[in-house]
């Protein structure tokens, strides 16, 4: 096939690419952030886009039918370490991840809505800071805490006790121009790997010494997580949207 794929890098996302090799689709390795730069420059046709970029999709590229990534009631892998309490970070500077994309406005939405709170700045995690946030595996490896930073706050489970509602971190997209043909293949492709996945679910039995994870916290991690939008979860993107129009955050 022509067409490439953006893959990310992250458990959360492996089921999505569980079959493309025995296919002979070729993935182009990317972070989040990156995703929709290296969609513009032709580098990927295809891919798991952070959610809010596809809220100013280009007109190039259509949604690939209702495959996603959204968490149900916890991320698991996206989480806030802070010195004080979340409702003592305003003022506070806030060390966020180079990937990060939809995570970190999610992080903006939580703090300034639910919490009421205003930090001072948002910097590198290389810079110093009151509190940080981790995502993908490197938030999956430090998922039990961080030395001097107490205060331990998923961003997905702040969301469900906020809203009732799952997040969704991203939504496939495809380029409109691929043929329909290979299109319906990379469907079938995801379809195929998310059920073979699903299906080797409760087969692990290997441990992630890169993840610190051993089957039973992969069984419990995947679990949480769903690939296919329902009606809760195009409510929740409603919803998310609303949100940072109320922001101004683009």
């Amino acid at each position: 096939m022509a067409l490439t794929v953006g893959r990310i890098p992250y458990l959360s996302c492996e089921p999505f690419y569980f079959a493309m090799e025995r296919r002979g689709i070729p993935g182009y390795d990317v972070v989040p952030s990156a995703l929709i730069g290296a969609a513009a420059r032709g580098e990927i046709d295809a891919g798991p886009l952070p959610l809010t970029d596809c809220f100013h999709l280009d007109e190039q590229f259509r949604f690939l039918s209702g495959f996603c990534m959204a968490t149900v009631r916890k991320a698991g892998s996206v989480v806030l370490h802070s010195k004080p309490p979340i409702q003592e970070l305003t003022g506070a500077r806030i060390g966020v991840p180079g990937e990060a994309a939809t995570s970190f406005r999610l992080l903006q939405v939580v703090l300034a809505l639910k919490y009421q709170v205003h930090p001072a700045a948002y910097v590198t995690l290389a810079d110093s800071y009151d509190a940080f946030f981790l995502m993908g595996n490197e938030g999956l490896r430090q998922r039990h805490g961080v030395r001097d930073f107490p205060h331990a706050y998923d961003l997905g489970e702040e969301w469900y006790q906020w809203t009732g509602l799952p997040f969704v971190f991203a939504r496939w997209i495809v380029r409109k121009a691929i043929d329909p043909t290979e299109a319906a293949i990379l469907e079938d492709t995801l379809y195929a790997g998310l059920q073979d996945w699903a299906d080797g679910l409760f087969h692990f039995s290997d441990s992630r010494d890169d993840l610190l994870m051993h089957p039973r916290d992969m069984l419990e991690y995947t679990q949480g997580i769903r690939y296919f939008l329902g009606v809760p979860e195009q409510r929740a993107i409603d919803l998310f949207r609303r949100h940072l129009e109320q922001l101004k955050i683009q």
